[in-house]
């Protein structure tokens, strides 16, 4: 199947070996991914911060740059996929754009939600928490590895339900899952929030750091690079050995 595939501005910028091995990935399954040429940026960070006319002006290009395919744009982030499919419709009500961003956010699915077949387009609301099984594992071929902590970005788990969709997809690769206490609390960035409040930002990454440090991993993954950025660069401060790599990564690697 031909899917478009929009990585993100920060994946393109930072770390375009995610969208390589999101691609490799969706190439391993059968897909065809035709990156989406001419994207930038989706428009999240001036519209969390209450800038719609400056966020409608960022995400028109990306908007336009999708075109009037019909098929699935997938996209290697959380936080990404919800603005495009949950938020678009409505920072561009009354436009000229208004039809393309809901026939956009009604095609758009983030990766682990379409490689795991979960429908998590079109402004669905909620979903599943973080998985929970048993002493805590799930998934993967037992006593292989290295167990993966998985962080929940706030946007993927709460509007997305991609907590369930991450740990599927690992699982489905061959890995082993394992979930910190508080998995559904924030990790502090937030965006411009981290920015804003940077004490409270470095206290919220503490505690997510030291939850996962009592899990006994040491590989920390997320299908959202902000957050692994943000508590990456934490962690090193701190002198921790975690790994931090994005979903994509581990998909594309041997369990």
């Amino acid at each position: 199947m031909a899917v478009q595939f929009f990585a993100s501005c920060l994946v393109e910028l930072l770390r375009p070996d995610v969208a390589a091995a999101a691609q490799r990935v969706l190439r391993a399954g059968g897909h065809d991914p035709r990156p989406v040429r001419g994207a930038t940026c989706c428009g999240q960070p001036a519209y969390n911060a209450g800038y719609a006319p400056e966020a409608r002006r960022v995400a028109r290009r990306t908007l336009r740059a999708l075109g009037e395919g019909d098929g699935p744009c997938v996209v290697a982030s959380g936080s990404c996929a919800t603005m495009m499919s949950h938020h678009w419709p409505e920072l561009f009500e009354g436009t000229a754009d208004a039809e393309a961003a809901r026939r956009a956010a009604e095609r758009t699915v983030e990766l682990t939600a379409f490689l795991t077949g979960t429908a998590a387009t079109g402004g669905s609301e909620g979903g599943p928490q973080p998985a929970r099984t048993g002493d805590g594992e799930s998934g993967g071929r037992s006593g292989e590895g290295q167990a993966i902590v998985v962080h929940d970005s706030c946007h993927a788990l709460r509007e997305l339900g991609a907590g369930a969709t991450v740990r599927q997809a690992l699982a489905d690769a061959g890995h082993r899952t394992r979930s910190a206490d508080g998995a559904e609390r924030c990790c502090g960035f937030g965006g411009s929030f981290s920015v804003k409040l940077p004490a409270v930002s470095v206290a919220m990454a503490d505690q997510k750091l030291d939850s996962f440090v009592a899990t006994g991993c040491e590989q920390v993954t997320s299908c959202d690079l902000s957050c692994l950025l943000h508590l990456q660069g934490r962690a090193r401060r701190r002198g921790l050995g975690l790994r931090f790599d994005h979903v994509a990564t581990l998909l594309n690697r041997e369990p």
